[in-house]
């Protein structure tokens, strides 16, 4: 097993230890697994809170700051963090104008942030949620009833986190985050498997020379397998799955997303047969973002979200941001 951990049982401990000496402007709390901003809760503005498994670094901890994230909450590796994390993350960043849970929709995470709501409910937090479900690969899979939340989350926690940052109230702040959630398709693709720490070997079998076409980001089936394609032909196939579902008629916000293993030599280069695609298929971008940012561990692939904006969520993507993984306009 050649992996930069100690063992792994302490790899989620460990990682939050360093993000805490790496940034802070947050407060990490490793024993109990929750990431919040520093300067949290702001009075008057609703709190944003998310989690999911490890292994999807950026997602979520690295999200968490100014203009998107007010807490993270991250479980064990490919695992849903437990009810309580959510409890203490929405205690944490509640103000008293309320708290919005972004949930991607694997069983595990959905069952525990329902818990969550109705704890928090006891304890006078007001809560509302979203649920993330833009994969168009597969209706459902070893994970969860229906779509599987993606790379769309990213965009509903930018666009969402404007708007709290703003001042908007809980229920209008829920509701761009539907209409983005709404708005949003994803597609993607692995050239490799992953490997977990736990179990120290590829959590699927791949063979050589063959890509997965919608695999999901734990390593969840996809569509089909199929031999080695170049980034043209994996883009034709990705862009039309999801241009067939989303028929987008307003321009994109676009993001090209490494699954944590491929470079962005080639995210860049796959960036450019996306565009192409698009553009041969008269869709407007108006945004793009080039990436490593909702991955599975060191899993070679990609994936494609593609997001329609009007006005206001194009000016609320552009809104400043500064989290350890996203940050521009501050």
């Amino acid at each position: 097993m050649r992996m930069l951990i100690n063992v792994p049982e302490t790899v989620v401990a460990d990682a939050l230890r360093g993000m805490a000496a790496a940034h802070p402007e947050l407060t990490v709390d490793v024993e109990n697994r929750v990431v919040v901003r520093r300067d949290a809760p702001l009075v008057g503005q609703v709190g944003l809170v998310s989690g999911g498994g490890s292994g999807h670094e950026p997602l979520h901890g690295g999200f968490v700051g100014y203009g998107m994230l007010s807490a993270a909450c991250p479980g064990e590796v490919f695992t849903s963090p437990v009810p309580d994390q959510m409890v203490r993350a929405a205690a944490a960043v509640d103000s008293g104008a309320g708290v919005l849970f972004v949930v991607k929709n694997y069983t595990g995470d959905v069952l525990n942030f329902d818990m969550a709501e109705e704890l928090a409910d006891e304890e006078g937090v007001r809560i509302a949620k979203v649920l993330v479900d833009d994969d168009v690969a597969v209706t459902d899979s070893l994970y969860t009833a229906g779509r599987r939340g993606t790379g769309a989350t990213l965009f509903v926690e930018k666009i969402a986190g404007a708007a709290a940052e703003e001042g908007a109230p809980l229920e209008r702040v829920a509701a761009l985050a539907r209409q983005v959630n709404g708005a949003s398709r994803s597609f993607g693709v692995a050239l490799s498997a992953c490997s977990t720490p736990a179990k120290g070997s590829p959590t699927f079998d791949l063979p050589a020379g063959e890509l997965e076409l919608g695999v999901g980001i734990h390593g969840e089936p996809g569509r089909e397998r199929r031999a080695m394609m170049t980034s043209r032909e994996i883009a034709d196939f990705a862009v039309d799955a999801v241009l067939e579902d989303l028929r987008p008629t307003a321009p994109v916000l676009a993001l090209v997303n490494g699954m944590g293993a491929t470079p962005l030599l080639e995210l860049y280069g796959f960036n450019a047969e996306v565009q192409r695609v698009l553009s041969e298929r008269g869709v407007h971008v108006a945004r793009t973002l080039v990436g490593n940012y909702v991955t599975s561990l060191d899993m070679a692939g990609c994936s494609v979200t593609l997001c329609q904006v009007d006005e206001e969520l194009l000016r609320l993507w552009d809104a400043p941001v500064q989290t350890p993984a996203l940050r521009w306009g501050r």
